[in-house]
């Protein structure tokens, strides 16, 4: 009996760290799924205050095609998000049924030997049998062997008492974390209808709004040319101005004409300053507080006209009104630039890396200030026609844009 108990006892050791092991792999993924679920509420609240904030204006189908166009993605992960956390509450409730039935054989087994064993002793309690199997020894290292045995017995009898007692607790626990495991699953169920019920409503207004465009689309086209125009113009006042610092830099370093024209020449001090900025890659803050990127980085089809295509050299951030950009690095304003018919730009050099605020209505720092990390370098202008508060936000190493994405925390 002994030996089948303990062969039953290795077999669910092994059970147990096998479903050890889903579970706690299981967990992670949960734990990863709940977080990125939580992100997007917050995103999908932004999106709500930042709409509020708007409404008193007329804004442009371009500004609500793309507000749509946001909400409808974030929705839709949402709703992906939510079911495959969902789908994983299914294989734990699946682990967790199987190993309740494992654990309630075992207990059976182990109640059963243990009502075996009771019986056993019983028949063999009273005093005087006791005596008489020590006395009827040969001598008396047999009944030493025989006074270990009966001990050896009895403490087997309070361990396995013990088994019970800790089995039934697991047993109950599992089953506890069975219920709780229902309950969250059918709280995400009802939610994810919920989602899916508002992202229904968001693509019927935007199927709606796209309808009324597409009755003069010629005329939305031009206006999208137009901003890319006014984009290109600003882009390329920043490329003169990056080119210009980085020939100045070449010219007092007297760096040799047979080296690369591209890059800057740095200084020890620069080369620090750059080396931080590239260990921070991946981990810089938000250039505004609250902010959600509205147009990303790389050539992209307009959402009006799919023909139509937007390269975009850096990020278009909606914030809200009254926001501030801020450093997302120590550097140094490098330049603080004015364009007709424009909004300020203030760019700060972090070594060989620049970065560009753009759309700014007011400037609190000058041309040469140290600035620090998250310092408020001026106020996003807000748009008196439609109230919408964009900050354009670009990142340059040397003259060439890089992705904002691949350097900002979770942008």
């Amino acid at each position: 009996m002994i030996k089948n108990n303990n062969i039953l006892q290795l077999s669910a050791l092994i059970i147990f760290l096998l479903f050890s092991g889903i579970a706690i792999s299981q967990n992670q993924k949960q734990k990863a799924l709940e977080t990125r679920r939580q992100e997007l509420r917050r995103e999908i609240q932004k999106i709500t205050e930042l709409r509020s904030q708007g409404k008193s204006k007329e804004r442009s189908e371009l500004s609500l095609i793309e507000d749509f166009n946001y909400k409808i993605g974030v929705l839709s992960n949402l709703v992906k998000v939510t079911n495959q956390q969902a789908n994983l509450l299914t294989r734990e409730i699946n682990a967790n049924q199987k190993q309740i039935t494992v654990l309630r054989d075992e207990l059976k087994q182990l109640k059963e030997d243990y009502a075996a064993m009771i019986v056993k002793s019983y028949k063999s309690k009273n005093e005087q049998s006791r005596i008489m199997f020590l006395l009827s020894s040969d001598g008396f290292k047999q009944a030493y062997k025989r006074l270990q045995y009966l001990k050896q017995y009895s403490d087997h009898q309070k361990e396995q008492g013990e088994t019970i007692k800790a089995k039934t607790v697991e047993l109950q626990a599992v089953n506890t974390n069975l219920l709780k495991q229902k309950e969250n699953k059918e709280k995400l169920i009802a939610e994810n209808k919920e989602v899916q019920k508002s992202l229904e409503k968001e693509r019927a207004q935007h199927n709606d709004l796209m309808k009324s465009i597409q009755k003069n689309l010629n005329l939305y086209a031009t206006q999208i040319k137009q901003k890319q125009r006014e984009a290109a113009k600003i882009d390329r006042q920043i490329d003169a101005i990056i080119k210009a610092a980085i020939a100045a830099s070449r010219k007092k370093a007297g760096t040799p004409k047979t080296v690369s024209k591209s890059s800057f020449s740095l200084t020890a001090e620069e080369k620090v300053l750059a080396s931080n900025f590239i260990s921070n890659k991946g981990k810089l803050p938000w250039p505004v507080e609250k902010g959600l990127v509205k147009v990303r980085f790389g050539d992209q089809p307009s959402p009006i006209d799919r023909s139509i295509i937007i390269n975009s050299k850096g990020v278009r951030i909606a914030t809200e009104k009254g926001a501030e950009a801020r450093a997302v690095f120590n550097g140094e304003v490098s330049e603080i630039v004015r364009i007709k018919n424009a909004n300020i730009i203030v760019m700060v050099r972090h070594g060989n890396y620049i970065t560009a605020y753009a759309n700014l209505a007011k400037v609190f720092v000058k041309k040469g200030d140290k600035v620090s990390t998250k310092q408020a370098l001026g106020e996003v202008y807000t748009s008196h026609l439609n109230g919408d508060t964009i900050l354009r936000f670009t990142v340059y190493k040397d003259s060439q844009p890089q992705n904002p994405a691949s350097w900002i925390y979770k942008m």
